[in-house]
């Protein structure tokens, strides 16, 4: 049941004080599958003001008041509302509070005073099962729908691995550029450091200036001091050439180390190209990553479209599945009608006439119904139709079969009785000569069946009396006095054909052959 923070307005009005008709319930299923939640659709009239506690339940089929309801939702207000408009609104059931039984139920719209305003149909919350579904004529078509159900998964998984495969792609660009970046931070650090040390060796260099201009100044009182100094002054030359080189060094290095700065910030910029590439390149990566979504959830759609193509399918064999019920009820009334035909030997000849005229009423609703399924299976594959056609061919000849094999058995245990009965009898002696003209054939009203009718062979077309010659009723023989009954019994029994498959006998050559290829068509 379901829990709520408030009950419903309900109230003890009966059925005839609602009014159905001011909410029409749509897409209304037959049967719902349990344990899934349910959307009920409805439609609001102009001759309903929808208010806010306003609630749809389920209720049980046969309830008398609307405190009967099962489970019930607060309808949603509409939003746009005018006096003379329609409104389509929707709510959807959890599948927790649904019920768990087959029973009958049905929505109903209750206001806010607790008067119906309008009823669904009635439906059922079960599982699916394999009556519900005709598999006979649309094998083809299920197999197709497996076979794209099955290529669409293929596709999705393909589509999947693709998609993890470009992650992976991603993930690795990612890494590569943190990787670069983490270089270029690097290098960012080899620059300063570079920088730093040239900015000490341009120091370096201008202390050393200083000292040369001091030195210079010192130069000239040491001039004064030239000839007393000479070997100092020598000494303090070689010193002076000595920094001059060093200098010279120094000015080289920081050349070198200007080009080598100059060559830093080119490679600066060529990693930053290079990101910017990456850059790029992750952006066309996400673009074709959601063009591979929107891809995916449209093949999704297309398999929601093909589950609501075999729901649509499921339904159309629900009515062939009907209109089969309704043929099978028919057939069974003509079967009646057949062993009625049997009782008498008498009156076979009127039941003959009235199981042709039975026959050719059912072709005629076999015809109109074969119209009526290729105007509802217009979209069929005609391989469907042929098996269709071959299925009930079969179930005539095999209805038809069922008859001539009670009619054959009732003939064997007469003929038995009837050798019985003449085995005991003492004017046991010959059979009477059976003229050419007077062998049994099939009767006109026998020509519509397979194997004839074996009421026609009766002992009515077989004279019998008591000559001093015995004679074969099937292939006139004549037999002296002294053959025993044994031996006559034992050639009269050795024209009868017995089929290999069942227990059935003929005496007709062409009838058995027949026979046997109805066996061999199983």
């Amino acid at each position: 049941m379901d829990k709520t923070l408030d009950e419903p307005p309900t109230s003890a009005v009966f059925l005839d004080n609602c009014h159905f008709s001011q909410v029409i319930f749509n897409n209304v299923e037959k049967f719902y599958v349990p344990g899934g939640d349910i959307t009920c659709y409805y439609t609001l009239t102009q001759h309903i003001t929808p208010r806010r506690k306003d609630w749809v339940g389920i209720f049980r089929v046969g309830w008398k008041t609307t405190r009967e309801y099962y489970t019930f939702m607060w309808t949603p207000f509409p939003s746009d509302l005018s006096g003379d408009s329609i409104v389509q609104q929707q709510i959807q059931f959890r599948a927790y509070y649904l019920p768990k039984d087959d029973e009958y139920y049905q929505f109903c719209y209750v206001d806010e005073e607790g008067v119906v305003r309008g009823a669904s149909v009635p439906f059922q919350f079960r599982a699916e099962t394999e009556d519900d579904i005709l598999v006979v004529t649309t094998q083809g078509e299920v197999e197709e729908i497996e076979q794209q159900n099955k290529d669409l998964l293929k596709e999705n998984k393909e589509l999947k691995e693709s998609c993890l495969c470009l992650q992976k792609q991603n993930l690795g660009l990612q890494e590569e550029l943190r990787l670069a970046q983490e270089k270029m931070k690097e290098l960012e650090g080899e620059v300063c450091f570079l920088q730093s040390g040239n900015l000490e060796l341009r120091r370096a260099q201008e202390l050393q200036a200083g000292e040369m201009s001091s030195a210079q100044m010192n130069l000239a009182s040491i001039r004064e001091q030239n000839i007393k100094l000479g070997k100092e002054n020598q000494e303090l030359q070689k010193g002076l050439a000595s920094l001059r080189s060093s200098c010279e060094k120094l000015e080289l290095e920081g050349n070198f180390l200007k080009e080598e700065n100059k060559r830093l910030t080119e490679q600066n910029g060529c990693r930053e190209r290079e990101l910017q590439q990456f850059k790029e390149h992750n952006q066309e990566v996400s673009s074709e990553k959601e063009q591979l979504e929107s891809r995916l959830k449209t093949t999704l759609d297309h398999m929601d479209q093909l589950q609501s193509q075999v729901l649509n399918q499921e339904k159309e064999m629900e009515n062939l599945v009907r209109l089969d019920h309704d043929k099978t009820e028919q057939l069974e009334h003509l079967k009646e009608e057949n062993r009625q035909l049997c009782i008498t030997l008498t009156e076979q000849k009127e039941q003959e006439v009235k199981l042709e005229q039975c026959l050719e009423d059912l072709k005629v609703t076999e015809a109109s119904m074969a119209l009526h399924l290729q105007h509802k299976q217009h979209q069929n594959h005609d391989l469907a139709k042929e098996l269709e056609e071959k299925n009930h061919l079969f179930q005539i000849l095999q209805r038809k079969k069922d008859e001539i094999e009670e009619k054959n058995l009732r003939l064997r245990q007469e003929n038995n009785e009837l050798l019985m009965r003449l085995s005991e009898s003492p004017d046991y002696s010959a059979w009477v000569a059976v003229p050419s003209a007077q062998v049994p054939t099939r009767s006109p009203e026998s020509a519509d069946l397979l194997f004839g009718n074996p009421y026609n062979k009766s002992l009515e077309t077989y004279g019998v009396n008591m000559p001093s010659v015995k004679k074969c009723p099937l292939c006139l023989e004549v037999f002296s006095d002294d053959i025993g009954p044994r031996q006559y019994e034992e050639h009269v029994r050795s024209h009868i054909l017995d089929c290999p498959f069942c227990d059935e006998s003929f005496q007709d050559k062409q009838v058995y052959d027949d026979h046997v290829y109805c066996h061999s068509l199983e």
